[in-house]
């Protein structure tokens, strides 16, 4: 049973691998068919090759193609498409299958033939156009009708549709109204059947040519004048057959047809130029185009004639003159003319006339020549003749002509300019100038009427006359009446400047005056210039007042002054410079007090700056009411007399000792204008004060860096609330700052010194008590100099030490020890010791060592308050030879006066008191217990004995005890010498001795102003006349005393006691020999004193 099937299976397989589709012959063969079903293909068109395999039984064949080139159809596929037929794609195609191993049969061969698409044609007309003209395009495919069709434009897929320009009718596109150039356009037919559709016609391109453009042309050309006839031409190019028409103002003119017209340009006898009309043209004709394009258009502009201009030269005239006619146009040349007297037709004739074709002449006109005169121009090239001149009258006067002679000024000033004015009627005269005579040379010839001298000098001034003249030959006037010019030099203006200062500052008060010197009288006007810019037009005062000034009024200034319309001098330029506010600069000298030490304050402004007075001031504790300075720490207490003229203001210590600080000012003018305040400057005493006194630990002036420093105030009286002060280089007075941890108001101690702590300290009380001072160096190096802080006292030992600031490491330093900068001495230990120091060892000392050197310090030497017995002797002795000159001096002058008296027969008072007032009911006691509290005033008695007179000396007291008391409490009394003169008659007179001039010698005088408990006192000298005997002459005439010749000497200053101020001024003591009396008793004139000054040594005044 299983090997029977097993062989149906196996015929089975055989029969299925013999083919699925068999012919007769049992093999498959492929089928190919083509669609569309047609051999005929267009080209564009889409083709579908399809190979069926018949028979074989199987479906998965693969597939291959025989076609006319390669790859044109893809293997493998049963279909092969075609998507756009090309002429390439025509020949023979067959396919067959393959399976497996066995193949089917080729399919019979399919011929393709690719025909190409029938081409639509494109028609224009008409091509190309005028513009405004309608355009028809007509499409069509071969000779079918059954075409429709689509238009494009520009590019392919622009289809062209229905629009106001376009219409499309069936084959036809019809474009109206074209003006320029459109395209391409190009047209494609569409149908039902195949082919579809035709290919694309050709572009085309619709061409828009414009019109032809009339135009006018107009002969002749350039100017029209009235009169003439102007042809017009209308001009179109290309075409023929026109038709013209015209138009004027944008009216047709019917009449005009023609290619050209002429039109005659109407005369205006006025000359008026202007428009005639605006013309154009256009043509019209019957073929294309059929019109033009108007012509712009053309204006006929109308220029009036030439008119013709006379000129009558002179006129009017005087009998005899010469007449010229002048006649000419404005343009063109080649001009003659014609010459009309009255009327129209009254052509002048030449006689009596000189025709030099331009003009006329009339030689020696007279009465009947007189009349109106006209001319007219004609030549031959356009224009051929001009308009008549407007007439012109010519009068002949009957007389000859006198100038008149007149002058802006006649009294001037040396450089100023005076303008002479010469008139007369009628005009084209030339003047002539004469000076003090009308018949001499003329001094110039003008054209003009005027003449002008300018910058006269005083030797301008005269006469003046003048005439006129003119015409060939020369007609002259009469002379003028003569015009007196009177010059005088120019007065010269003066600028001065009130005050007179080279240096002003901003807000003081300046005048400037302004004086006209040589002016005459006052009645002057000023004006005033800065910097030559005229600032004041008119100023009836002489002074231009500035106040304040500011910097922007320094510049240069004039003066001038007016009176009229007559100008000074420019006054000479005054520079005024402004600056701002001075501050001044104080300086002490010396800043150091030692007692009896003169102080000066020496206060200095500008330098370029005078006319100051000074005002002194002394600082105190801030006080309301008084002047302070900027910060208000400290105000500011004016000294006694505290204002000065001089620059500097002596201080004369007394009592308490003047420490602390000072400020100066300034002032000037009126009202005063002040400075600012002077930056304060100090005066310091290193002297320990009964109240209390500044020590330092360590007592010593030098100090290193980084060390401690304790400074503390001592109180020794009652005095309380002292503060502790420093001054330094940069900083004015400032107290203990809080950085310096200050155990009380009064100590301050410095823990870690720098160099910027160096300064002087001092302390100081709310009330304006002050201590010693001390001056602190702090040195950053690495030695030091340690010196006494305090002055030390003569006969003291004194002993300085050279220190290292490491000490431990070099204990026994050894140094050199300077003093004022010279090597003094060497020590081995560091130390220098003197042992009984004296004054002459104070000055500055410094060490040096290998370590370094240290600062400079000052070391002060006080003289002992023990003196010495030498130095007793010496000035007791000095005391009794004063005591026994002044003695002699006394009994001298006593036994003059008394000889003085007994000559001149009278006596006189000598009054040392001042005289007290009488009262019968109070005794002396009471008297001067009345007078208290009063200043005595120094005043001169008058002695008089005949015509003699001799002043005494009025001393307001002894000194005595109770003097002194009384004038310590009257406060400041004042001290006069009386000037005494003692003369003797001369025997003779001779000659006159030549003593008329003064020969002064001066010395240097120093005047002190103390500022003591006491107050002051001011120091002068005393004049003491000396005269040698001057013998009388024979013949008893009264002699004639010489002048005095004068020597001036020394005088010093010497300490007042606590009585007060005392003035001191010395006495003028006249000593003459005696003059022996004439023979006859004649009353001898005494001489006059010869003085001579002598030195005066103050002495000092014992305490109360």
């Amino acid at each position: 049973m299983e090997p029977t099937l097993l062989c149906v299976l196996l015929l089975l397989n055989t029969h299925i691998n013999s083919g699925h589709s068999e012919d007769d012959d049992g093999v498959a063969k492929a089928v190919l068919t083509i669609h569309p079903n047609s051999s005929q293909i267009f080209s564009g068109e889409s083709v579908t090759l399809r190979c069926d395999i018949q028979g074989g039984g199987v479906t998965d064949w693969e597939y291959r193609w025989l076609t006319p080139s390669p790859d044109q159809c893809p293997q493998k596929e049963h279909e092969c498409i075609i998507g756009a037929a090309e002429f390439s794609h025509s020949g023979d195609y067959s396919c067959l299958g393959s399976h497996q191993q066995q193949d089917s049969k080729w399919s019979d061969a399919v011929r393709l033939t690719v025909t190409p698409l029938p081409k639509a044609t494109l028609t224009v007309e008409p091509n190309p156009v005028f513009p405004g003209e309608t355009v028809t395009l007509m499409c069509s495919v071969g000779s079918d009708s059954s075409w429709s069709y689509k238009w494009y434009k520009d590019r392919n897929d622009n289809v062209v549709s229905q629009s106001v320009r376009h219409t499309i009718t069936g084959d036809t596109l019809t474009i109206s109204g074209s003006t320029v150039n459109e395209g391409p356009y190009w047209c494609q037919g569409k149908r039902e059947s195949r082919p579809t559709s035709s290919s694309i016609s050709d572009p085309v391109t619709i061409t828009v040519n414009a019109l032809p453009v009339a135009s006018v042309s107009v002969s002749p050309q350039g100017l029209l004048y009235s009169g003439e006839t102007v042809s017009l031409q209308c001009v179109i190019p290309d075409y023929t057959d026109w038709t013209y028409y015209w138009s004027r103002d944008n009216q047709h003119l019917p009449s005009q047809t023609s290619k050209v017209i002429n039109i005659t340009i109407p005369i205006t006898l006025t000359g008026q130029t202007g428009q005639t009309g605006q013309y154009r043209c256009e043509g019209l004709r019957t073929d294309r185009p059929q019109r033009s394009i108007p012509s712009d258009d053309i204006t006929i502009s109308v220029t009036a004639l030439a008119k013709a201009k006379l000129t009558v030269e002179p006129n009017p005239v005087f009998p005899g003159e010469t007449v010229t006619l002048t006649c000419s146009t404005r343009s063109y040349s080649s001009w003659n003319y014609q010459w009309y007297k009255d009327r129209n037709d009254n052509v002048v004739s030449q006689s009596g006339y000189s025709n030099i074709r331009v003009s006329h002449t009339i030689s020696r006109a007279a009465e009947s020549d007189q009349g109106r005169y006209w001319c007219e121009g004609n030549r031959v090239s356009r224009p051929t003749s001009s308009l008549p001149s407007d007439p012109v009258t010519l009068t002949v006067k009957d007389y000859q002509p006198k100038t008149t002679l007149t002058s802006d000024k006649e009294n001037i000033f040396t450089g100023d300019s005076v303008t002479l004015s010469c008139t007369v009627e009628s005009s084209g005269w030339k003047f002539y100038w004469y000076r003090h005579r009308p018949d001499s040379t003329p001094v110039t010839t003008t054209s003009g009427y005027s003449y002008t001298l300018s910058w006269v000098s005083v030797s301008d001034g005269g006469q003046y006359w003048c005439r006129a003249g003119r015409g060939d030959p020369v007609y002259y006037t009469l002379y003028s009446d003569p015009v007196q010019i009177n010059i005088t030099e120019r007065p010269v203006a003066v600028l001065i400047l009130q005050p007179y200062w080279t240096q002003i500052f901003r807000g003081e008060t300046v005048t400037m005056r302004c004086d006209i010197q040589g002016g005459g009288d006052t009645d002057w006007d000023y004006r005033w210039y800065k910097n030559s810019r005229l600032f004041s037009h008119f100023n009836t005062k002489p002074e231009h007042r500035i106040s304040p000034v500011y910097r922007s009024n320094s510049d240069s200034y004039t003066c001038e002054g007016v009176k009229g319309n007559k100008l000074s001098k420019t006054s000479e330029a005054v520079k005024l410079t402004v600056s701002d506010q001075p501050q001044p600069v104080l300086s002490i000298s010396p800043q150091w007090l030692n007692p009896g030490d003169l102080v000066t304050l020496s206060c200095e402004v500008d330098k370029t700056s005078t006319g100051w007075r000074f005002s002194w001031y002394r600082t105190v504790p801030y006080r309301a009411g008084l002047p302070s300075l900027s910060d208000k720490s400290y105000s500011l207490q004016p000294l006694s007399d505290n204002v000065t003229s001089e620059d500097s203001y002596t201080l004369i210590p007394a009592g308490a000792t003047p420490t602390g600080g000072y400020v100066c000012r300034a002032g000037r003018g009126d009202p005063v204008y002040d400075t600012l305040y002077s930056q304060p400057q100090c005066l310091w005493s290193g002297d320990l004060q009964p109240s209390v006194s500044l020590t330092v630990n360590p007592n010593t002036t030098q100090h290193f860096t980084s060390k401690s420093l304790s400074l503390s105030c001592e109180e020794k009286g009652n005095s309380t609330g002292w503060r502790l002060k420093r001054y330094t280089e940069t900083s004015w007075p400032s107290q203990c700052p809080s950085t310096w941890r200050s155990i009380t108001e009064s100590t301050c101690t410095i823990t870690s010194l720098d160099t910027w702590y160096s300064g002087v300290f001092w302390c100081e009380t709310g009330s304006g008590e002050y201590s010693n001072a001390v001056n602190i160096t702090v040195n950053a190096g690495d030695v030091i100099l340690e010196s006494p802080v305090h002055p030390v006292t003569e006969g003291d030992s004194v002993t300085l030490t050279c220190t290292f600031r490491y000490q431990e490491t070099n204990p026994k330093l050894k140094a050199d020890f300077y003093k004022d900068g010279v090597l003094i001495k060497n020590e081995t230990t560091g130390e220098m010791t003197i042992p009984t120091v004296s004054k002459s060892d104070e000055g500055f000392y410094k060490c040096k060592s290998d370590e370094g050197e240290s600062p400079e310090s000052w070391v002060t030497v006080r003289v002992s308050p023990v003196v010495s017995p030498g130095s007793s002797t010496s000035v007791l002795v000095g005391v009794v030879v004063g005591l026994v000159v002044a003695g002699v001096l006394l009994v001298i002058l006593l036994v003059l006066l008394w000889r003085y008296q007994n000559r001149k027969g009278s006596c006189f008072n000598r009054i040392f008191w001042p005289p007290q007032p009488q009262s019968t009911n109070q005794d002396p006691q009471q008297d001067q217990g009345s007078t208290q509290g009063q200043a005595p005033d120094t005043v001169y008695t008058h002695l008089q004995h005949g015509d003699t007179n001799i002043y005494d000396t009025i001393n307001p007291s002894d000194n005595n005890d109770n003097d002194a008391a009384g004038a310590s409490a009257a406060g400041p009394s004042h001290v006069t010498y009386a000037q005494i003169q003692l003369k003797k008659l001369d025997k003779k007179k001779k000659e006159k001795r030549d003593y008329l001039k003064e020969n002064p010698v001066y010395s240097e005088v120093k005047t002190g102003k103390a500022t003591a408990a006491a107050g002051h006192f001011d120091v002068t000298y005393a004049e003491v006349e000396l005269q040698k005997k001057v013998k009388a002459k024979k013949k008893r005439e009264i002699p004639i005393p010489p002048k005095a010749e004068s020597v001036y000497s020394l005088v010093k200053p010497y300490t007042a006691p606590a009585a007060g101020p005392v003035d001191v001024t010395y006495a003028e003591v006249d000593l003459q020999k005696k003059a022996k009396a004439k023979k006859k008793r004649e009353a001898a004139t005494p001489p006059e004193a010869d003085s001579v000054y002598s030195p005066l040594k103050p002495r000092s005044c014992p305490s109360p």
